[in-house]
């Protein structure tokens, strides 16, 4: 199981729409995808089912065919994880359903937390949870890779999803709130890497399925620039010329001993996607990724180029996401 999780401990830079968009290329592009929501906002799950749906699956009750339902019995105590139930959004891509109701799992992760030191075998099944509730429904889908998405902080739950993930994808808005996100969740990946690390040789039944947690960085990806013929402003440029040097120093925890490269060749920055105006309330009301708007949705003249331009954005995207991670697509 592949899995990569996107985060930033700073909100509002598009990473939402980043997984449900990169999640459908994979797809349209031969990879069997699952998209796991583990904010417990659950925007990514709004984004892929209508109303009516979530009606449905949120309705009175344990919530089953939710993430939540298939951690219930952990998190009350009573029993292991249930594989979750995958609602299918196209025949290659498959959606385990966020809920608001998972935030109730926060203090029990944080009390587990330290209890895995003590080689507590319960603490070690609520802080493996994710990992678990994930592969049982990788399994069942037969995916090619999990992309994760969590919420924008450093809390329990984040730690826990993170510890599940091989691989983190950080995205960035072109702003010092982007930046300062860089400085902060660096040195936390690299604790929570090294204490699992730890935690790991503790664990008391040989038996139960371990994460890594390895959390290595997969790159950085900029998102929502305004841009000027092929550069963005200079109010923006300024902020994603500082990029480089931030990931390195605080992500990669290098030194930085000569020049670096700027962002547009930086090896480490996967793309600079600009944002798509108008195009994204187009395909928020076609509930589908702008780069599959079509004539009949209002994507005509200048909408229907940037459709095209943004299905190349994302295609290229897509190809680097697989090569690091050693899948192939067609």
């Amino acid at each position: 199981m592949r899995t990569l999780a996107f985060f930033n401990n700073k909100g509002g830079v598009g990473k939402t729409t980043l997984v449900y968009h990169l999640a459908a290329m994979l797809a349209e592009r031969g990879l069997s995808v699952l998209a796991v929501d583990l904010d417990p906002q659950a925007n990514l799950t709004s984004m892929f089912l209508a109303e009516e749906r979530l009606e449905e699956l949120w309705a009175d009750g344990e919530h089953p065919a939710t993430v939540f339902g298939a951690l219930r019995p952990v998190i009350r105590g009573l029993g292991d994880v249930r594989t979750p139930h995958v609602e299918e959004v196209t025949d290659r891509l498959g959606l385990v359903v966020g809920d608001l109701a998972l935030a109730t799992f926060e203090d029990r992760l944080s009390q587990a937390w330290p209890n895995c030191h003590n080689r507590d075998e319960s603490a070690f099944r609520v802080m493996t949870a994710f990992h678990r509730a994930m592969a049982a429904a990788a399994a069942a889908r037969h995916a090619d890779l999990v992309l994760v998405d969590v919420g924008p902080n450093l809390g329990a739950i984040n730690r826990a999803a993170l510890i599940a993930c091989e691989r983190v994808m950080i995205p960035l808005g072109p702003d010092l709130f982007s930046l300062q996100g860089l400085r902060n969740l660096g040195p936390a990946l690299r604790e929570w890497r090294l204490s699992w690390s730890e935690l790991r040789a503790k664990n008391p039944d040989p038996g139960l399925d371990l994460p890594a947690g390895r959390i290595e960085p997969a790159g950085y990806v900029v998102l929502q620039h305004g841009q000027r013929g092929n550069r963005p402003p200079k109010a923006y440029q300024r902020w994603i010329d500082r990029f480089p040097a931030a990931y390195r120093t605080h992500v990669l925890n290098e030194a930085i001993t000569a020049s670096l490269p700027g962002t547009e060749v930086d090896p480490y920055c996967l793309a600079m996607l600009k944002h798509y105006r108008s195009l994204m309330p187009m395909a928020m009301d076609a509930r589908k990724p702008v780069f599959s708007l079509r004539p009949a949705d209002g994507a005509i003249g200048a909408h229907g180029a940037a459709v095209h331009a943004a299905h190349a954005d994302f295609s290229m995207l897509a190809s680097k996401l697989a090569a690091s991670v050693g899948l192939a697509l067609r």
